[in-house]
Order: structure tokens, then sequence, then C-alpha cells
């Protein structure tokens, strides 16, 4: 497979591609990496099920997602097959800014909203996919595998994503679904790159650039 073509929507749907500041980072803190990672996707699982749950009557999106879940849920027993293999003992985390920064510019009203919250998963899974592609090179050659196994589907995800966005616009007869879509991708486009490009105190899967530590005192 030819990941740097696979890879070219990807990186031309994204604002910006992950720091080497946050990528140094990673490679120092991989089991956090890993445990963060399957945070992730038993998240993105979930929140796909929401979706299927309160807007049920949309059946294209019920399909979609439904597959979703299946594919996350799998994800997430690997990254917990890796921790295992590697003695890796599951610990909480707490959440990142990232998800949090996103929704916050979910809009208020219908459809709207659901539109806004489908633009956000493909910029997730977007990024999920960046990261796994930049990453593979850095960590041990298992893990580096593993990471490109997941490209194919991330990428799909989140051109799903999109899919199912202008969908719903289409469905509601907005007045111009695509320039409605294009000019949400765009604002939440300069949202996800502050939150990217930024300092971050919080390492995390999807943070921002680590802030430095502050060194110690003698």
């Amino acid at each position: 497979m030819n990941y740097d073509e696979l890879m070219q929507p990807v990186l031309a749907f994204l604002g910006c591609k992950t720091p080497q500041a946050w990528l140094d980072e990673a490679v120092n803190n991989l089991p956090l990496l890993m445990q963060d990672h399957a945070n992730c996707e038993k998240k993105a699982a979930g929140t796909a099920m929401n979706l299927m749950f309160r807007y049920s009557f949309f059946n294209d999106l019920q399909v979609k997602l439904a597959q979703l879940v299946r594919e996350e849920m799998l994800h997430y027993e690997q990254v917990l097959e890796f921790m295992n293999k590697r003695g890796q003992e599951w610990q909480a985390l707490s959440a990142g800014r990232y998800a949090g920064g996103l929704r916050k510019e979910v809009r208020t009203y219908e459809p709207e909203a659901l539109i806004d919250i489908l633009i956000i998963g493909a910029f997730v899974e977007a990024r999920s996919c960046e990261r796994f592609y930049a990453l593979a090179p850095l960590v041990d050659e298992e893990l580096g595998r593993y990471y490109r196994y997941l490209l194919k589907s991330e990428s799909r995800h989140y051109e799903d994503y999109l899919a199912l966005a202008l969908d719903v616009a289409k469905s509601n007869q907005l007045k111009d679904p695509e320039e409605d879509i294009q000019n949400r991708i765009d604002h939440i486009r300069e949202v996800e790159q502050q939150l990217i490009e930024s300092p971050d105190p919080v390492f995390r899967f999807h943070s921002g650039v680590p802030k430095l530590k502050q060194a110690k005192a003698s």
C-alpha cells in the first residue's frame, strides 16, 4: 500500500502537521500514549453509539455509525492486547483539552448541531490518522506496523463523517449545503490547528505542543 498517497487528502484536510515537539514527547512516553490511544478508541465508539440513539431517524447515519462502532471497538481490543503483551497495566487518565475544545464550537440548534458534531468527528479521525502516520517510523517495528494498519480505516472514518455531514445538510434542505459544510470545515480547522500548535500542559494522544518542564530548583 502506498501510504504517502493514502495520506494526501488527510493532510490536505487538516490545517497543520503534528509538531516535532509532540512526536519527541510521544516516543519517550509510549506507555502513556498507548493508554490514551485505548481511551480514544473506546470514546470514539461511545460517541458513535450515542449519535445512533440520538439521531435514529437518519438511516444512512445508522449504517455508517454501526460499522464505525464495530471497528473502533476492535481497535480498542487490539490496543489492550498490545498493552497486556508488553506488561502494561490499565491506568485511569484524565481527558485532555482537545475534544472539549472542539465541542465548544458546536452550534446549539438542529440540524446544524449534528452537522458540526460530524465535522468534528472527521477532524478527530483525520488527526488520529496523521499522528499514526507520523509515529509509525519512530516507534518499534511491531507498533509501527500496527499504526500503519490503522491508517486505512482512520482515513475512511474521516471521509464517512464528512459524507454524513453533507447528507444531513442536503436532507434538511439547507439553502446551500455544500457552502455551509465548507464554511464550518474552515472554521473548525482553525480551532483544531490552534489546539494542536499551542502549548498544552497535559500530554495526550491529541494534545498540543508539550510545555517545557520547569527545572527543579537546586
